[in-house]
């Protein structure tokens, strides 16, 4: 089977000359940028599993008064974490239309988590599952760590955690189609 998925991503995943690990492919600059955890290449998509970035069209205001778009921030961020770490990345899972990675960044000689990385750095979020916890619990870790020391848009008083926002939906949808 493992074997089957290493043949499966070389096939559909985007190359490069660079050599990423067995199983890996580059994340690299000129990649279309959905959101601050998704992006599409060579007409696929990918998210990075348990990230949930800030929600596009959504605002915080910043310490000057000035009302910015919160998935605008996190986006750049991720384009700036791309750029600057050239992460590697693996196919965890696929749903319809979507594959699902982890992806790491080699920094000096530490390996490190690139979802880690995003949401210590308070720009992304650990995304929550139906029941309201994490996928990942060290992402959630992660994100308690980054609140606590007011990283990235958690210094902005009212950013607000996207999983609430996404809860709210999806509760008005479910009402909506009660009646």
């Amino acid at each position: 089977m493992r074997r089957l998925l290493i043949l499966l991503t070389t096939a559909v995943l985007p190359t490069t000359a660079a050599a990423a690990p067995a199983g890996y492919f580059d994340l690299q600059p000129g990649v279309t940028l959905e959101t601050g955890d998704t992006w599409v290449a060579d007409g696929q998509r990918f998210r990075i599993y348990g990230v949930q970035s800030c929600l596009r069209g959504t605002s915080y205001t910043d310490k000057n008064g000035q009302t910015r778009d919160c998935g605008d921030a996190s986006l750049a961020v991720f384009a700036a974490f791309i750029k600057d770490t050239k992460p590697v990345c693996a196919p965890v899972a696929k749903t319809v239309g979507i594959y699902y990675v982890v992806c790491y960044a080699m920094v000096g000689k530490d390996r490190l988590d690139l979802a880690t990385m995003m949401i210590r750095s308070g720009y992304a979020f650990a995304a929550l599952n139906a029941e309201g916890l994490p996928f990942h619990a060290p992402y959630a870790v992660a994100e308690q760590d980054a609140r606590e020391k007011r990283a990235g848009l958690w210094q902005f008083e009212d950013v607000q955690h996207p999983a609430i926002l996404l809860s709210r939906e999806a509760n008005e949808r479910a009402k909506e189609a009660e009646q």
